[in-house]
């Protein structure tokens, strides 16, 4: 089964608030702006302009005698048929999505488990989405797959055009291999589906004027039949056009049964609403909003908490806890069952991740960004905790868990380290180290620190530094500041990969910035550098630029940043703010007009997060940063790499094209690249990808490093 049962995306689920009448209102819309033609995405002249900048950038970087060096290196590291094929546990065998040089779109496949010990194991194909865009005349990229528990066998698998989030359904029989005769098929759109039985789905998508948010996600859910048309489906629950989104789910156990079916309303970015359908209607669950609900473990239902919470009549729970409660109690009166504490965080703690197998729940726990994994279990009335023991002092990410048996598998990596896949058998108590990548680059010369820097206000930052052993503290070392710092999202240790060979094997420095508005501490982190206070997110990241400075690690001209989505919109807060302190900035499908951000692609979602500009009074707190109304004459900027995809529909590309057109307005340098498919990932396949990090580490060795 999946680790987890809802699941949300960043920059994808979040909030159009309501205001109170006293609230004065203002229109965000900038009527001087000179480039509001290019939010037109497929307009002619648009279009016409990002070919013509990605004609220039290429000519530059791609003349660079590093450029198809990087270009080689990066492609055999994502193409080499020996890297780790990460699987899932499916009860028709271990299944992955693999692309290759050979399958550019992918396969899905199958193996056994005793074929995945081998060093070559043997795969059956499900489905060759190459073959398929060739007999379609189509851009197939494959989004992945929803099958019906338990034989596993129907499937409702994603296609989208070019890379987009809107995408198509069609109904696929995983043993006839071949999609379903007449069955289910719902056209492109952003759509949420669960099944019910074979012939039902729960749905919610665009049905027509008036059932979509601001946003451009769904709140109506309907009941769809087998052979039914669109129009003739059963509306369920509507929610209202003021929501974020609506999400149909299904509630089951390992063994396929349903419990409940119901909707998840997203009120705001971070809150939401659950209800659950009853033959006299919807019941709406007495959770708190900042509440999830994860799955069913054990004859239990688990709820994760952001926010402080106390039950009527029942003990208080902090924010970051995991609570539990007996499923026969709760789906007697889901308003009265008690709760039983799972999971609480300690000071630096968070939970990372987690997952059910048959009888156990396995939990992922950071501390201090440093992660281990735990098997809970539900005995004698209270849940008890088992040490997974995985190698330690790396990162331990659940991959993959059997509803089946009491199976499941990890990922342990770390920065120099390659990542490495275990196997844990709780019945036969065996842990089994499965898989290794190969190395990727030579890390001999490389250490890894962790260190803090020390915000405007005081709030201690950890951060990760990847540094040569010998490096002389002279302010000469050539190094990337990476950070994010948004929507509880954490940056954990992983292998470096390409970025080791392309960047670090030079000699350079590499560090990764765990910023308050990110999720490595809990809710709290993330809730302290949201809407009025997310300028806290952008001091902390210059608090570390800076500490990396006085520590003479580098220096401003030796000194580069990079960060994509929120981190796009991180490093051109950065950029605007503190120009003197970067020689480079790579800004990757970013957010950039903040004053514009609600009217472009799903912007209106992430109000949460940031805040209205249509309302006076967050606008205020927008416009102190908005990266794109801070660029002016007068400053010099370092010469960024905008790098976007016209196929994104989640961050529209018009942030990436007017930063680049308000620089040259300005007299500025710059470099810009629009990737015509690839969606919010800015690459559609790993040739694109490999691309895209030749062009970014081809645009930091000409800005950081001596030639």
């Amino acid at each position: 089964m999946n680790t987890l049962l809802f699941s949300a995306t960043l920059l994808s689920i979040a909030c159009i608030t309501s205001t109170a009448l006293s609230q004065e209102r203002t229109d965000a819309a900038v009527t001087d702006d000179p480039f509001l033609w290019l939010e037109e995405i497929e307009g002619p002249s648009a279009v016409a302009w990002a070919r013509a900048e990605n004609e220039k950038t290429l000519g530059v970087l791609q003349s660079d005698p590093r450029y198809g060096h990087f270009y080689g290196q990066a492609l055999s590291i994502l193409q080499a048929k020996d890297r780790i094929a990460y699987v899932s546990l499916k009860r028709r065998g271990l299944e992955n999505f693999w692309q290759d040089e050979n399958q550019v779109r992918g396969v899905w496949r199958r193996t056994t488990l005793e074929s995945y010990r081998s060093k070559d194991p043997q795969w059956e194909t499900i489905l060759d989405v190459d073959a398929l865009a060739v007999a379609e005349n189509r851009n197939w990229i494959f989004q992945g797959s929803s099958c019906l528990p338990p034989e596993e066998r129907l499937c409702l698998i994603s296609f989208s055009d070019g890379g987009k989030d809107a995408a198509s359904i069609r109904e696929f029989d995983c043993d006839a291999k071949t999609f379903v005769a007449d069955g289910f098929y719902l056209p492109e759109g952003k759509q949420h589906v669960s099944w019910v039985d074979r012939d039902t789905l729960l749905v919610a998508r665009d049905w027509g004027e008036g059932t979509l948010t601001q946003a451009g996600y769904p709140f109506v859910v309907k009941e769809l039949k087998r052979a039914q048309a669109l129009s003739e489906a059963r509306e369920i629950f509507r929610g209202e056009p003021t929501d974020v989104s609506m999400s149909p789910f299904v509630l089951r156990d390992s063994e396929g049964n349903i419990h409940e079916t119901g909707a998840i309303r997203a009120i705001s970015s971070f809150e939401s609403e659950y209800v659950v359908f009853r033959p006299n209607g919807p019941v709406k669950l007495n959770l708190p909003k900042k509440a999830a609900m994860i799955g069913l473990v054990g004859g239990h239902l688990l709820v994760r908490l952001d926010e402080d919470w106390r039950p009527p009549g029942d003990i208080s729970f902090a924010a970051g806890s995991l609570i539990s409660y007996d499923l026969a109690e709760w789906k007697q009166d889901p308003m009265r069952a008690k709760a039983s504490l799972v999971f609480q965080p300690g000071p630096r703690q968070a939970l990372s991740g987690l997952g059910a197998t048959k009888n156990l729940l396995i939990l992922t726990i950071l501390e201090n960004v440093q992660s281990r994994a735990f098997a809970y279990k539900y005995d004698h009335g209270a849940w008890s905790a088992a040490p997974i023991p995985l190698p330690e002092h790396a990162n331990v990410s659940l991959l993959a868990t059997s509803d089946e048996t009491d199976r499941a598998m990890f990922a342990v990596s770390s920065y120099l380290r390659p990542t490495s896949v275990w196997y844990f058998d709780v019945e036969s108590k065996s842990l089994e180290e499965l898989k290794t990548t190969p190395a990727a680059f030579d890390a001999s010369n490389h250490i890894v620190e962790q260190l803090e820097a020390t915000s405007r206000d005081g709030t201690s930052i950890p951060y990760f530094l990847v540094r040569p052993k010998n490096a002389r503290f002279d302010g000469t070392i050539p190094t990337l500041l990476y950070g994010y710092g948004g929507f509880q999202a954490s940056l954990l240790p992983s292998y470096l990969g390409p970025v080791g060979r392309l960047w670090l094997e030079q000699g350079n420095a590499y560090v990764v910035a765990n910023l308050r508005g990110g999720g490595e501490f809990g809710p709290q982190w993330h809730q302290a550098a949201q809407t009025a206070t997310k300028q806290t997110t952008w001091d902390d990241f210059i608090a570390v630029a800076e500490d990396l400075i006085r520590r003479k690690i580098t220096s401003p001209s030796r000194l580069g940043i990079i960060g994509g989505s929120q981190g796009g919109l991180l490093v051109g807060a950065a950029i605007t703010q503190r120009p003197e302190l970067f020689n480079a900035a790579i800004i990757k499908v970013p957010l950039f007009d903040m004053l514009r951000y609600t009217k472009l692609g799903a912007g209106a979602s992430w109000i949460g997060e940031y805040g209205d500009p249509a309302i006076a009074e967050q606008r205020a707190w927008i416009e102190g940063y908005s990266p794109y109304q801070k660029l002016m004459a007068g400053k010099t900027y370092p010469a960024p790499l905008i790098l976007t995809s016209t196929k994104d529909d989640r961050v529209h590309p018009a942030h990436g094209r007017k930063a680049a057109a308000k620089l040259a307005a300005l007299g500025q340098p710059y470099f810009y690249y629009e990737n015509i498919d690839g969606g919010h990932s800015a690459a559609a396949n790993l040739r694109e990808y490999a691309r895209q990090l030749a062009l970014e580490y081809t645009y930091a060795s000409r800005r950081l490093c001596s030639e």
